[in-house]
């Protein structure tokens, strides 16, 4: 007989949080791992130069603060920056989304009151609303009026969505938020994604993780050890034949569990997975700074988050050429800076900072220039203080991490589609004691931890 209850297959978010709540039910657990770290899409190291610490993927983490499993165990050394996140327009000019409600509805002039009317209720509610988003799929939500009051505005489209506002800022702002949907902005849906961005920012903000990312995989490692369970690194499964018989929990893409778990897995669930697509690639940049980056707006240099792209047209029109297999040539840019906050990232009067933007899938076009360009724009002399850089495109992602093929980092492309599979019954469930716990099982991707939760659960036959 085997010394282990469970097996879980991958060490990042979703694997140790499937791995940590069957510890916490008593079963003795086997985690293993291919690459030599743990971390999976949070791993932190020294990309560019000795003593730079950089985010190797997930760096700012709203979705973490606000996980309901991870607020019940504690975990993360949260950090939050002065400001969420500004997006410059130009010429100085930047809307910026504050942790305080208020100052955002002042600051978005005339169309301060139509914010505060569609993300004021949101923030009021948003325990019990993030409760449903990232909790159990149930038939009978437990809130229904709050879940309406953000779900019935939430099917339309951005571009819909964004014709309630009239000015530029508040309408660049919409678009930032909007674009963490990684989909055109016509697509359903895509108005939920930035409510829930920007619902986010005011109820919880959107934190960095002291000391690195990967402290938060390892907090849960941790308490798998303490439990009693082990952590293999090194380790690349194959086959269910590779590992001791009994109950397997997958973090990987479901064409790799199918290829695991072969005969295991239910027709129905092949049938269902075999129609599932991928969605664009990222390339990502990452830099050593000799000072912190000269936005030309008052704003940014206080902000963990900077959505660079100008103008709703601006990104809306970047984005759109990237989902139709092209790369734009002024491309939306999320950039992070960690260092400012945490001054464990970079050497002293040194800082690190982080870019990427989105690209067709399996793209193998060297985006840096494009990045820095518009990063230039908004912050004239960006250029003059980078000491080194390290860059990321699909190929790279992939090979660093085999969930993120053709560079998706989001475990499949965003669709009305792809939401209603997440509300058919038992999605965790792959075939007799197989069960998947990666990104591509509800409530999607984002280091929240739910995925693995609500998996762990429903092997157990306590949860969907």
């Amino acid at each position: 007989m085997s010394e282990y209850d469970a097996v879980v297959v991958g060490a990042g978010p979703n694997g140790l949080a499937a791995a940590l709540e069957l510890t916490l039910a008593g079963r003795r657990v086997l985690v293993v791992e291919a690459a030599d770290t743990i971390g999976g899409g949070t791993r932190t190291a020294e990309l560019t130069l000795p003593g730079f610490r950089h985010d190797v993927c997930s760096a700012i983490h709203p979705m973490g603060v606000a996980s309901p499993v991870f607020r019940a165990w504690g975990v993360g050394d949260w950090i939050h920056p002065d400001i969420p996140a500004t997006h410059p327009i130009g010429d100085g000019r930047v809307a910026v989304l504050h942790r305080d409600l208020d100052r955002t509805v002042e600051g978005l002039g005339a169309d301060g009151r139509r914010y505060r009317r569609r993300v004021g209720p949101l923030v009021e509610h948003a325990d019990d609303l993030i409760g449903q988003i990232l909790g159990p799929l149930s038939p009978i939500p437990r809130h229904p009026l709050t879940l309406a009051r953000f779900g019935l505005p939430g099917l339309l489209s951005a571009s819909r969505s964004v014709q309630g506002f009239s000015t530029p800022d508040a309408k660049a702002l919409f678009s930032g938020l909007a674009a963490h949907a990684i989909a055109p902005f016509g697509t359903p849906l895509t108005a939920a994604v930035a409510n829930l961005f920007a619902l986010t920012a005011h109820a919880y903000g959107w934190p960095l993780v002291r000391g690195g990312s990967q402290r938060l995989t390892e907090e849960l490692a941790s308490s798998v050890i303490a439990g009693g369970g082990t952590i293999e690194l090194n380790h690349m499964v194959t086959s269910l034949d590779d590992l001791p018989s009994g109950l397997t929990l997958l973090d990987v893409l479901p064409e790799a569990a199918m290829r695991i778990a072969g005969s295991r897995v239910a027709p129905s669930d092949a049938r269902r997975f075999a129609k599932r697509s991928h969605g664009p690639g990222v390339f990502k940049v990452d830099w050593a700074l000799d000072g912190p980056i000269p936005w030309a707006d008052d704003a940014s240099g206080h902000a963990g988050t900077v959505h660079v792209g100008g103008t709703w047209d601006e990104v809306a029109r970047a984005e759109a050429a990237v989902h139709a297999g092209k790369h734009p040539e002024a491309p939306f840019v999320i950039v992070t800076q960690q260092s400012l906050f945490d001054a464990s990232r970079a050497p002293d009067g040194k800082q690190t900072a982080w870019g990427y933007c989105h690209v067709p899938f399996g793209s193998d076009r060297d985006m840096t220039s494009a990045i820095e360009a518009q990063i230039e724009r908004f912050a004239p002399g960006f250029r003059d203080r980078i000491l080194a850089r390290h860059t990321m495109g699909p190929s790279a992602y992939q090979s660093y991490n085999p969930n993120y093929v053709g560079g998706d980092i989001a475990g499949g492309a965003f669709s009305l589609g792809r939401m209603l599979q997440f509300g058919k019954r038992r999605p965790y469930r792959l075939g007799e004691d197989v069960y998947l716990c990666s990104s591509s099982t509800p409530p999607g991707g984002g280091v929240h931890g739910m995925c693995g939760y609500h998996a762990a659960r429903a092997a157990l036959g306590v949860g969907s």
